[in-house]
């Protein structure tokens, strides 16, 4: 009761008539705002994955007005590509599991495929899940390694580009590595050993 006396009070002191506050309850309130800001102006398709050239063919276009976007909407960069692969059944990223059916060895090791310098195969035996996970590392320098526990030897296939993008050539056009990693005992052993 006296909350609805004050109200009415404060309703008579002001200047503007209580009737102007009840014609427009707040719920109804327009909201406006410059449309043209928001929409999208270039309608682009989705594009299959051998239509994809460059960086700019996986900006998507957004998802419409009121809607929620999905994955399809609003994905960009390397997670659209794998997006667009999967959507037509090519594995963008080579995720299958190694070949486990045989023991790999130096003259027929099992293939690991890679775009960087270096890249990491996980051996769990032969025949498979026979010990727990040693990690192998191959690179561009030594593309064989062998697992310590049960002798599978894996082999990097480099699939990426012909240039080092992070190799520095100096004002002679000689090549220099930025980074060098730090010697352990195997860097002491002939190369004619490595593999043996």
């Amino acid at each position: 009761m006296f909350l609805q006396r004050s109200a009415f009070a404060l309703a008579r002191r002001a200047q503007t008539p209580v009737r102007a506050f009840a014609a427009r309850p707040f719920s109804a309130a327009a909201v406006r705002c410059n449309k043209s800001k928001y929409e999208v102006k270039d309608e682009r398709k989705m594009l299959s994955y051998e239509e994809v050239k460059s960086e700019h063919d996986l900006i998507p276009p957004g998802a419409k007005a009121g809607t929620i976007p999905s994955d399809v909407d609003q994905s960009t960069g390397l997670d659209r590509l794998e997006l667009i692969g999967k959507m037509q059944g090519i594995d963008a990223f080579d995720m299958k599991p190694l070949d486990a059916s045989r023991l790999g060895t130096l003259d027929d090791p099992i293939i690991v495929h890679g775009a960087g310098d270096e890249q990491y195969a996980g051996c769990t035996g032969f025949p498979a899940d026979s010990h727990t996970v040693n990690w192998l590392t191959v690179s561009r320098d030594r593309p064989l390694e062998r697992c310590m526990e049960c002798g599978n030897v894996v082999k990097l296939k480099y699939v990426g580009p012909e240039e080092d993008p992070h190799a520095h050539h100096d004002a002679h056009g000689h090549h220099h590595h930025a980074h060098e990693d730090p010697k352990t005992f195997a860097d002491y052993v002939k190369p004619e050993y490595w593999y043996r």
